[in-house]
């Protein structure tokens, strides 16, 4: 039976938001998101499409790279494999880099986000996301640690080569994998 908690996480009861500067503001009228890059479609869904597509619900943890990890949270969002069905990744797209309201960044490879559980989510328990914890729309990534589940997405660019983002350019690890307790760059 596989553990509850990775190596070095300790359980905490609510997610405590990190963010590199302010909290942006979200505008419904004048939000959207963009999907380009190494695909046959580029999308730019207005907040009213995005919300139109079929949702899923989730329950997953979140480890932080800090140390600790909220467990059994309820996400509520769009499946990343149904933008990815979307836009149709060309043969060359292997990896996808994200660009958040704030300026974060980050990236992954294309088969870790189209796993079933990776979501683009607005609603935590059955709440839609406060601001300070990436409303509208955050990235979930439940196998990795939480600072690839990036905030306030605004770009999803599929790209051919892994692209360091903010915090793997600063000595974190790309790979970000909690149970290997993968936390920093070799």
């Amino acid at each position: 039976m596989k553990e509850k908690l990775p190596p070095g996480q300790r359980a905490v009861k609510k997610i405590f938001p990190r963010h590199i500067g302010d909290v942006p503001k979200f505008n419904a009228q004048t939000w959207s998101l963009a999907v380009d890059g190494e695909v046959e479609k580029t999308l730019l869904l207005k907040w009213s499409e995005f919300l139109s597509l079929p949702k899923v619900v989730k329950v997953a943890d979140f480890h932080c790279v800090e140390g600790w990890s909220v467990l059994d949270n309820k996400w509520e969002g769009v499946a990343f494999k149904t933008l990815a069905e979307m836009a149709v990744p060309n043969a060359r797209a292997k990896h996808v880099f994200f660009t958040c309201d704030d300026g974060y960044t980050t990236s992954l490879p294309l088969t870790d986000l189209l796993n079933e559980d990776v979501l683009l989510a607005f609603k935590l328990n059955d709440k839609l996301l406060e601001p300070d914890n990436g409303a509208p729309l955050r990235l979930i990534v439940p196998g990795k640690y939480a600072y690839k589940s990036a905030m306030w997405i605004r770009r999803i660019a599929f790209t051919s080569k892994p692209t360091l983002g903010y915090w793997e350019h600063r000595g974190y690890s790309d790979t970000a994998d909690p149970w290997r307790n993968d936390r920093y760059s070799k």
